[in-house]
């Protein structure tokens, strides 16, 4: 039996582990805190707690796993966080389980362009804020391990969305005209790519894991105050104090889609049914 090890047993990391399981793969799930690991204590498959920030020491059962999927999340940390969880705990567990393959998610916040141009895993990546420059630190030690890469849009699901919660508590702001692009992915999409990578041996590499349907702002916003009939934001000033960065610009997702994937809610209009 194949065997993961899901470092980051999160909203996406959970995910990632039910399709695995679910597939037959034995699954190791790793949870940052004790509470945390106990909420999953009913799972088919194991989870425990571990600080990936500090050494990492784990028996030799698990050591050599076929995959290991570093999902991990910094939380609101900044720059301290990001290379303590992003880049340091990809090194800490790489070195301890020595997995045959890896994915790192990544962001694809890493694109910094803002000018609404569409961008693919060739395109420029320069980001210019601390964090990003971290994100595409460990992007690297996953590559020279010759694992995946997948760099992640704004990730949305089941009783999670920013937009969808800033809309109903009254908090959101067409950022001027509302022409900044956003591009997004449901999590169960997003873990279903994971899942796809491993299992269909796709070549490795980096792969954007966004929907079919970037959208202005004031198109994502028009959608949920058709969906909930309420009027629109009002109109507000842009927030460029980003913590990854202000950017515009069309995620391609069309590598991923030439592998075989698609995803099952091809735009966020499709899934808004289904957050409640």
């Amino acid at each position: 039996m194949p065997r993961v090890i899901i470092v980051g047993c999160g909203f996406l990391g959970e995910a990632a582990a039910d399709f695995f399981s679910a597939d037959g793969w034995d699954v190791l799930g790793l949870c940052a805190r004790a509470e945390s690991a106990a909420r999953l204590s009913g799972k088919p498959y194991e989870v425990r707690a571990m600080d990936i920030t500090r050494e990492v020491t784990t028996d030799a059962s698990w050591r050599g796993a076929d995959a290991l999927v570093h999902c991990a999340s910094s939380g609101r940390g900044g720059e301290e966080a990001y290379r303590a969880v992003y880049l340091e705990g990809l090194l800490n567990v790489l070195t301890a389980f020595q997995p045959r393959r890896t994915l790192f998610t990544g962001s694809t916040s890493v694109y910094a362009q803002t000018d609404g141009s569409r961008v693919d895993e060739t395109s420029e990546t320069k980001p210019d804020r601390a964090t990003g420059k971290i994100l595409r630190e460990a992007e690297g030690v996953a590559l020279a391990s010759g694992g995946y890469v997948a760099r992640l849009s704004g990730i949305y699901g089941p009783g999670r969305s920013v937009l969808r919660r800033k809309f109903l508590a009254g908090e959101a702001v067409i950022e001027g005209d509302g022409a900044r692009w956003i591009n997004q992915i449901h999590r169960d999409d997003a873990a279903r790519a994971i899942r796809h990578l491993f299992t269909t041996r796709t070549a490795t590499g980096i792969y954007n894991v966004s929907d079919n349907t970037p959208a202005t702002q004031r198109e994502v916003y028009g959608w949920l105050a058709e969906h909930f009939h309420q009027p629109l934001p009002p109109a507000g000033e842009p927030d460029l104090d980003r913590k990854r960065g202000w950017t515009s610009k069309r995620v391609s997702n069309a590598k991923l889609r030439a592998t075989g994937w698609q995803p099952v809610f091809p735009g966020y209009r499709d899934a808004l049914a289904s957050l409640a």
